[in-house]
């Protein structure tokens, strides 16, 4: 059923420059490979292949059709370049998900180990998902975990077998008439996590999710879909990375949480997208009474993103938080931010988003804090950073608050700046380089959010901002 192309040279002339991750495998071994381009007979061909109920058929259709009738946004980034039937919209490269490493195809499984993911599994987590193109290829959940009932599975398999939880809150926080890529996202979504942690279950270590593109003009359309019961608490981590190719790739993920009363969740994502990269995503979750949700985001890599997680507070007590950050290199726009929108009285929000522009970069916050009518004793607080750290580059922000109640209190902070001259002069005074001292005075503006990641993933950011700093002076 392949219409594959012959496989391409994994040393090929296309320079990967800086990004560690810019190799690729070959594609000739794969099981299918849709031809490019949407249309019906495509959505349609994808829910059969996945043997999915019909409701579930028809709501990918009626998604695609929504998506064809919505406008292309005019806001934001450029969205001008991208061309729908240049994409190749399914792909599998495996012909089932494993439970062992060492039953991973080769090529994918060498991919992992230069990723470090099954050394990481080994270390820190409860759990992983390693998604290749559209399909999870390998999934782990600790046995204890398993007998407290927690389901950490891919979402299709949460649609086949926990069809009643799963068709409850499925598109019930990100509806597919939400936005023109919530519709897309939804007419051919695949892979992605399903999670539900019952009443109580505290799950100590974080799961983590790994998306991986490996082909080029590839679109990769995972949907996730967390619920966290009363009382509950879980820390889910995702990371992704795409080769370099001399072509655009796009990546349109929707992320839908439910987190119930006194519960808890924490959403960290640390994405390190290749330059030719679309990275449109659409993230909500809905917070109950006393509960908390937290998204930690940080944003490196890709062509575009625009991404803006978002929390709705439900009831009395609950309370949102969103950390993140976005670092604009050559040719990057990071278009990000994140909503809070306080449905009820008595409940607090905070913001704070660091942005670092480079080479030409520009990043942009864009974000929305909205108090309904009767909610008052709502608390909200945003601060937004900018370093720009060149001529060339630029930074925007794009606040907005929307208040419909009187008691309530609303704060907001912004600051833009350049790294100071008496900064580098007493580090250089110290025996640092030029390029030192910038890459240290970088990595303290970040330290808010690298100090909230698991000691491991810290590491790892502050390695790929020193990455991003390499060249950055002289």
């Amino acid at each position: 059923m392949s219409t594959d192309a012959p496989a391409k040279n994994p040393n090929s002339d296309v320079s990967i420059g800086d990004y560690k991750y810019g190799f690729h495998d070959p594609t000739d071994k794969y099981v299918f490979k849709s031809r490019k381009g949407l249309n019906r007979e495509i959505v349609a061909q994808i829910s059969e292949m996945k043997a999915e109920p019909e409701w579930m058929r028809q709501y990918r259709l009626d998604a695609y059709e929504h998506f064809e009738s919505r406008p292309m946004p005019t806001w934001g980034g450029d969205l001008s370049q991208i061309d729908f039937q240049d994409i190749f919209y399914y792909m599998r490269a495996s012909d089932r998900q494993e439970k062992s490493w060492d039953d991973v195809p080769e090529d994918i499984r060498n991919t992992y180990d230069k990723l470090g993911i099954p050394e990481a599994e080994k270390k820190y987590l409860a759990g992983v998902k390693a998604q290749y193109e559209s399909e999870v290829v390998y999934g782990s959940l600790q046995e204890d975990l398993e007998k407290q009932g927690v389901i950490f599975t891919d979402t299709d398999s949460g649609l086949r077998d926990h069809p009643e939880i799963f068709k409850e809150y499925f598109g019930s926080v990100i509806p597919y008439q939400d936005n023109k890529f919530a519709a897309l996202n939804s007419a051919v979504w695949s892979g992605g996590s399903f999670i539900y942690v019952p009443p109580g279950v505290q799950v100590d270590f974080p799961l983590q999710a790994y998306f991986r593109i490996n082909s080029e003009n590839m679109g990769q359309f995972e949907r996730t879909l967390i619920i966290v019961d009363e009382g509950a608490s879980i820390h889910y981590v995702e990371g992704c990375t795409a080769p370099t190719y001399t072509t655009d790739s796009l990546h349109s993920a929707v992320v839908e949480i439910v987190v119930k009363r006194e519960a808890r969740c924490r959403y960290t994502t640390i994405q390190n997208w290749s330059n030719n990269v679309y990275n449109l995503v659409t993230k909500r979750a809905y917070a109950y009474g006393d509960s908390l949700m937290e998204w930690v985001d940080g944003n490196l890599g890709s062509q575009l993103t625009m991404k803006y997680p978002a929390i709705h507070l439900m009831e009395p007590g609950a309370r949102g938080e969103t950390l993140s950050i976005a670092f604009a290199n050559e040719g990057q726009h990071q278009d990000a931010g994140a909503k809070m929108v306080h449905m009820a009285p008595h409940t607090s929000s905070r913001i704070i988003s660091k942005s670092i522009s480079k080479g030409g970069g520009r990043s942009s916050y864009r974000g929305l804090v909205k108090v309904a009518k009767g909610c008052d004793d709502v608390k909200s607080n945003v601060v937004c950073d900018a370093l720009i750290l060149d001529a060339q580059s630029r930074s925007d922000t794009y606040p907005y608050i929307e208040v419909e109640d009187e008691n309530v209190a609303i704060e907001h902070e912004a600051s833009v700046s350049k790294i100071a001259e008496e900064q580098l002069f007493y580090l250089m005074s110290r025996g640092l380089s030029e390029a030192e001292a910038s890459a240290m005075i970088v990595t303290g503006f970040i330290e808010p959010l690298v100090k909230e990641l698991p000691m491991e993933y810290a590491v790892e950011m502050n390695r790929l901002i020193e990455l991003q700093m390499e060249g950055s002076v002289g």
